[in-house]
């Protein structure tokens, strides 16, 4: 398939440009059709393509070629865009940038006259605030475009979004609290998570997820939205497990939801609500359509998922009892499917949840905020497959099958634990995920590293 693709800056190994609908990355001499990452064709979306761009091309081999890209349905004009955007330089100016502006001494976009310019074009009054189009002379301009009064000047919208990301961070925070408060009193039927190994750590895993999150949130930048994917996709895929937890106890009556449970519901809850609030601050991705050469990789991560959301669902333990008399008789436990109601509906959200987030994940773009949004998916599904490790080295009672200490003791019986093969079938697939998470953080190698630039900037 041909495809018009205009290539506007080159470096040693990568080059950047756009295509009809998008922005894009490309390794040097690939395939115009093929490029390896991809943004929207938005002021915002060439931003986080050059951010990417500088940030895996070789420093100081960046050169323009031809004509920077324009915003969409404006026509291009020359680039006086640096090899990077400047930190200082806000997000809504640099996509002003993006747009082909030359740069003014202080890192804002210059307009037709020379004068620095907000997103739109509007004038910038002080401290950069865009200012009224009506000739409002220094009112800035508020959160949905009404001039504000003097003592607004001082109010940057980068410092209400560092607000937001605080408090976004607190609710992790708060959320992780209470979590690990609700370690200690009674859980279900009062016993506590922390006196049950095989229960303790894969909450503890989710809690250490949530507090990662809320470290990359905290500094702000490029981090914030990394921190805020990955609480987002753990929080999606722990809601069918807490609800699970939660079914168990109503299934079995009131009186088993203890301190413990409540303060477990509530941490998720917390927890969640800070991933939302930290995803609404920063908008530099979304998934979206994927070019020939990724679907290899959406392919693999959905059937990674596909199978260990199958494989989640069978029995994982395995039991063997052994009487004096050398009878034998195997068991199994686990099954999804052979519980109540309600903790059947938390399982299959959980499988649900788990296909739909890698799917969302190997779509987003930028490719890197995938990656965090499938860790999100994958911590605590490989936490299930820990506690099963875990439940191994625990003895089994017989009171786990109804029979008496004084009656198993009396015919000599012994039970012995394992798990059955679908346990190491789901824990293959979430290897495969682990590796393609991996992979996804990778920057793919050049095919033409040593090979001379290409001379044509467009190519149909």
């Amino acid at each position: 398939m041909r495809e018009n693709v205009t290539i506007s800056y080159r470096g040693a190994s990568y080059e950047i440009g756009r295509g009809q609908d998008f922005y894009g990355i490309w390794a040097a001499g690939a395939p115009r059709s093929h490029p390896f990452e991809r943004w929207p064709k938005t002021p915002e979306g060439w931003y986080g393509a050059w951010s990417r761009f500088t940030a895996i091309e070789a420093p100081g081999t960046i050169i323009p070629v031809g004509q920077a890209p324009g915003l969409p349905g404006q026509a291009a004009v020359p680039a006086s865009v640096p090899a990077s955007v400047p930190a200082s330089v806000p997000a809504s100016v640099s996509a002003g940038v993006s747009a082909g502006q030359a740069l003014g001494p202080a890192g804002q976009a210059l307009g037709p006259a020379g004068h620095a310019t907000g997103p739109a074009g509007q004038a910038l009054g002080p401290a950069g605030h865009a200012t009224c189009p009506a000739g409002q002379a220094g009112q800035a301009l508020g959160p949905i475009g009404r001039a504000t009064g003097p003592a607004d000047l001082g109010t940057a919208p980068a410092a209400s979004a560092g607000i937001r990301g605080v408090i976004a961070a607190v609710l992790l925070a708060v959320g992780v609290a209470c979590g690990v408060a609700g370690l200690f009193p009674g859980y279900i039927g009062g016993a506590s998570l922390a006196q049950e190994p095989a229960e303790l750590w894969p909450h503890a895993i989710y809690f250490a997820a949530w507090t990662a999150s809320a470290l990359l949130i905290l500094p702000g930048g490029t981090r914030l939205r990394a921190g805020a994917l990955l609480g987002i996709g753990t929080s999606i895929v722990t809601f069918g497990l807490f609800f699970a937890d939660a079914g168990t106890a109503i299934a079995g009556g009131a009186h088993l939801i203890g301190a413990g449970l409540v303060l477990g519901l509530a941490g998720w809850l917390a927890c969640a609500a800070g991933s939302a609030a930290a995803f609404g601050l920063r908008p530099a991705g979304a998934p979206g359509r994927p070019a020939g050469n990724e679907i290899g990789p959406l392919l693999a991560l959905t059937l990674a998922a596909l199978g260990a959301a199958v494989a989640f669902a069978p029995s994982w333990d395995s039991y063997t009892l052994r009487a004096s008399d050398g009878l034998t008789q195997s068991l199994t436990a686990g099954n999804a499917f052979a519980n109540p109601a309600l903790v059947i509906a938390g399982d299959v959200a959980v499988m649900v949840a788990l296909v739909a987030v890698v799917v969302a994940a190997a779509l987003w773009r930028p490719v890197l905020q995938g990656a965090a949004l499938l860790a999100g998916a994958i911590i605590p599904m490989a936490a299930q497959a820990i506690s099963a490790l875990v439940a191994l080295g625990e003895a089994t009672t017989p009171a786990l099958f109804g029979i008496p200490s004084a009656q198993a003791a009396q015919a000599g019986l012994t039970i012995s634990s394992g798990v059955t093969p679908a346990f190491w079938i789901y824990c293959a697939f979430i290897v495969a995920l682990v590796v393609l998470c991996v992979r996804m953080l990778m920057p793919p190698r050049s095919a033409a590293l040593d090979a001379t630039p290409l001379a044509t900037s467009t190519l149909s």
